[in-house]
């Protein structure tokens, strides 16, 4: 009877399933977002590689950020407009095996980075006078290198144990790149073993930064409470407010993604749900550190005089 059963080699994406006219009308606006998503990330990250006022570890943390969602974007996006021009896409196993490492290590490592920088401005506000003893620029580096690290070795693990499951039935994935539970859904082996891992691996990484976070971010409002000047209070939660802005759309995207029930939630839900965090989080995360930050607004000023001056 096994003797019978084919073994899958390769999915299909069926993508969005809508008319002609609304695939090209997403594709439009996808590549737009693409386009602006990698433009925004990469000036910033030469504007913090170049300004000499933007030498500091919470922008060394930023670019570290941008740099996570250009590789995040970049690992679904051009996949997406394929998907959406061809209304589906056939992916080898390799393939899709390789774009959810990329996407699992990526998300992991974003949320590592962002727990560092939440850690950054607890120094920076709660022990200013430490500060710059404590986040040296070797400091700073360890602590990128041991976020991204930690991220793609983590994944790695969960990919390993992926790559081991047969799939013998269906292999048409209702969505628009390789995540993990649709993969376990199709898998005709026994993924018990899967799921404990992930949720052995996952748990802490969500838990220990989301605690860490909190606590930091306590610790920064009894600080900043306690200034007696209304212009300290003001400047000191506006070096964190954009932080906290990007972590709440981190955290309320993935919640609402793998954490809500999703009985009598459609694919078509699910699939904007997924498509604002791949894509979307990674165009807003640079508009808002640049909107309110005179410093990045200074450097790029400085950037583009000294552009048109060569």
């Amino acid at each position: 009877m096994k003797n019978n059963i084919t073994a899958v080699t390769e999915f299909t994406l069926l993508g969005f399933q809508a008319s002609h006219d609304i695939r090209i009308f997403l594709f439009c606006l996808l590549l737009v977002v693409y386009s602006f998503t990698i433009s925004m990330n990469l000036l910033i990250i030469t504007l913090v590689s170049t300004g000499k006022n933007l030498h500091t570890p919470m922008y060394f943390f930023l670019s570290q950020l941008f740099i996570s969602d250009i590789l995040l974007t970049t690992d679904i996006a051009p996949n997406t407009l394929h998907i959406l021009l061809n209304n589906g896409e056939t992916i080898s196993f390799i393939d899709c095996i390789t774009q959810l490492y990329f996407f699992g290590a990526s998300e992991a490592s974003e949320c590592l980075i962002l727990t560092v920088m939440s850690y950054d401005r607890y120094v920076a506000i709660c022990n200013p006078l430490r500060y710059t003893a404590i986040m040296t620029s070797v400091h700073c580096v360890k602590l990128a290198v041991i976020s991204w690290l930690l991220g793609f070795c983590i994944m790695m693990i969960i990919i390993i144990t992926t790559s081991q499951l047969s799939f013998c039935g269906s292999n048409i994935i209702d969505h628009f790149f390789c995540d993990l539970l649709p993969l376990l859904e199709l898998s005709c082996s026994d993924t018990s073993n899967l799921q404990f891992e992930v949720y052995f691996l996952s748990s802490p990484l969500l838990l220990i930064p989301t605690i860490i976070i909190i606590f930091s971010y306590a610790k920064i409002i009894v600080t900043t409470l306690r200034i007696p000047s209304s212009t300290g209070r003001q400047k000191a939660f506006s070096t964190c407010s954009s932080h906290l802005i990007v972590v709440s759309i981190y955290y309320w995207t993935m919640f609402s993604v793998y954490v809500l029930p999703t009985k009598g939630q459609s694919s078509t839900i699910s699939k904007v749900l997924s498509l604002l965090y791949t894509v979307f989080t990674p165009l807003i995360n640079p508009i808002i550190y640049s909107l309110k930050n005179d410093n990045i607004k200074k450097a790029f000023h400085d950037y583009a005089k000294n552009r048109a001056l060569s």
